[in-house]
């Protein structure tokens, strides 16, 4: 039976609204409850950049990882222990994420609970950090909305699939973000964050080493580029720890030289030079390489479309007094709690 003529506004006013819990998110939200939240964060990732440049890569790397497994909620901070298993911190992906991100965000939390104990989640103080961070090696200004609660699950058998590797087709890595309510316009804008940050030899050891029977390089590297990456990779087998920055021209520097790169052939990992050829991204690339204000505004949009993806509030999640640990030690993997024998939920 077709739905009566007046019932289709209401719909599409139903489809324009923001889910429940992202409704619930607000920019003032401790406003009244740590009023000084702002100045607290702010000063700790300052001094935490001034002294370890790589901390603004590495926080924001640290929240994709978060963000992208079951949503915004600090799950990738919790470390494993006998009761939990085996957290998101320790599944495959996750093993070469930077302490500097992880130390900030200890941290910033530690300032927030002198001040404010038990209000402010750490999933928050997490979005925050990477903004701010973002912010300070001159990138866009963003607005974090506030009100996410920790989750109280990280399991690390759950993170394959849901954070794109280097060697991932381009079609694999879109399907990804798509499943994420995220466009292929907004992958080309998130995959600007590697104008900053460093990978490892390892991550592309395939594309400077015997490549083909034809070559010893991927040929869509600059020949000159790819000379100095073996040179410099070298004993990579040996010292694991030897990398490359993402964005040889400015690395320390949040700009759109990364799209100008790839069309120079100077793109780092594989998934990322191959968004300067498909036909599918090669026009952002393009259009970011000519115009930083819009790569800064599309890639400001993507951050605030991320940091609302799936994220817990009220009874969903808790407020954590460490990152590292949920509330009651031996919270279960399936969101419930024992505690002197007796199961509450969550």
């Amino acid at each position: 039976m077709a739905l009566p003529y007046y019932i289709f506004p209401y719909l599409l006013l139903l489809l324009l609204l923001p889910s429940t819990s992202e409704s619930k998110l607000t920019l003032d939200y401790y406003s009244k409850t740590c009023p000084k939240l702002s100045q607290i964060l702010t000063q700790v990732v300052t001094q935490k950049q001034i002294s370890t440049p790589t901390t603004a890569a590495a926080t924001l790397r640290l929240f994709f990882h978060d963000c992208m497994v079951d949503g915004c909620d600090a799950s990738v901070l919790v470390t494993s222990n006998s009761f939990i298993g085996a957290a998101e911190r320790d599944a495959d992906i996750n093993l070469s994420l930077p302490g500097d991100g992880l130390d900030v965000v200890t941290r910033a939390k530690t300032a927030v609970e002198l001040q404010c104990p038990g209000i402010v989640s750490c999933a928050d103080v997490l979005a925050i950090a990477a903004r701010d961070l973002v912010t300070m090696v001159g990138g866009p200004y963003y607005n974090v909305r506030l009100g996410r609660k920790d989750g109280l699950t990280s399991k690390a058998s759950e993170v394959e699939g849901h954070i794109a590797r280097p060697n991932m087709s381009l079609t694999q890595i879109i399907s990804i973000f798509e499943s994420k309510g995220l466009s292929i316009q907004d992958l080309v804008a998130l995959a600007g964050a590697h104008t900053i940050g460093f990978s490892h030899c390892s991550q592309f050891a395939n594309r400077i080493f015997n490549f083909s029977k034809k070559s010893q390089y991927d040929p869509s590297l600059n020949p000159k580029f790819a000379l100095a990456l073996q040179k410099l990779c070298a004993n990579y087998t040996k010292d694991p720890t030897v990398a490359a920055f993402n964005d040889v021209m400015t690395p320390g520097k949040f700009d759109n030289m990364y799209y100008s790169n790839l069309q120079k052939g100077l793109g780092l990992l594989a998934s990322d030079q191959a968004l300067a050829s498909d036909s599918r991204t090669k026009e952002y690339v393009d259009l970011y390489a000519a115009n930083q204000t819009a790569f800064f505004d599309d890639f400001a949009r993507a951050m605030e479309k991320v940091s609302v993806y799936q994220i817990k509030t009220g009874r969903k999640g808790e407020v954590r007094h460490r990152c590292d640990t949920f509330n009651t030690l031996n919270t279960n993997m399936q969101g419930q709690t024992h505690k002197a024998g007796r199961t509450h939920k969550a």
